[in-house]
């Protein structure tokens, strides 16, 4: 079973840091077919949301410090994102930003967990999250690279409660028996043109032909740093990056 709806524990939200969110309309909208919409109001900062149908399912932010990489950043959710951010310090995570509130719609946070690794906490109020997650062009995979597996394997199942589903091939992460993610070490003999990758969140989105969405994403100035490749007993997956170089996935469910 997998997640498909936001629930405590589980991600939420996905966000992208761009330092031109425009370019982000049009990339991802040709990849994934998205339909954004930015706030009008000023304090909104050029907040923009996008939809699938009329599902909100991702947003495009600029970035706010000079040094911000361009970035998806996962959110999760919780009933108490103050509470949330002390177990996340006690845990050895550390706070970056907040907590905040976003209008009438939540409150959120930004921390990072004992690897550096960068994620968010969110506290709906008037906006729960993503409307669909799993279906083409919806959030459909959450994976945690690290180079601190055991780290990891402490740190999140302390602060949210998730629990551990691993085989010698891959750790699933499932919240209340739902599967919504995983872990991928980063090994250190993993050679590439490309600095060392540090550890983080990497969203997947779901698509109907891995091979098709890879090849429009080249086509609208996207790169590959994984090409089209088949899981052995699961999907077709590739990783990719926008035109600003912000990491993700894509998947076949």
């Amino acid at each position: 079973m997998k997640l498909t709806e936001p629930a405590p524990g589980g991600p939420c939200w996905v966000e992208l840091g761009t330092p031109d969110v425009d370019v982000a309309k049009t990339f991802y909208a040709a990849l994934f077919g998205w339909r954004p919409t930015t706030d009008p109001r000023p304090e909104a900062g050029g907040y923009t949301v996008a939809r699938v149908g009329e599902d909100p399912v991702a947003a495009f932010s600029p970035l706010y410090r000079a040094d911000q990489p361009p970035a998806w950043t996962v959110s999760f959710a919780t009933e108490d994102v103050d509470g949330a951010v002390g177990a996340v310090r006690s845990a050895g995570g550390s706070l970056l930003t907040g907590p905040t509130d976003v209008f009438d719609q939540g409150r959120f946070a930004v921390v990072a967990d004992p690897s550096g690794a960068v994620f968010s906490l969110w506290q709906a109020r008037a906006f729960a999250g993503a409307g669909r997650f799993n279906d083409p062009g919806t959030l459909g995979w959450a994976e945690l690279r690290t180079d601190s597996p055991a780290g990891a394997l402490a740190f999140y199942p302390t602060v949210f409660g998730w629990t551990v589903d691993s085989t010698d091939r891959y750790t699933h992460w499932c919240v209340d028996g739902a599967e919504f993610g995983g872990l991928k070490e980063i090994q250190d003999d993993e050679t590439s043109e490309e600095p060392r990758t540090p550890p983080g969140w990497l969203p997947y989105f779901s698509v109907t032909d891995v091979e098709t969405a890879a090849a429009t994403a080249l086509g609208a100035g996207g790169d590959q740093l994984v090409p089209p490749t088949a899981v052995p007993g699961g999907p077709w997956v590739a990783v990719l990056r926008d035109p600003y170089g912000a990491p993700f996935g894509i998947h076949t469910p």
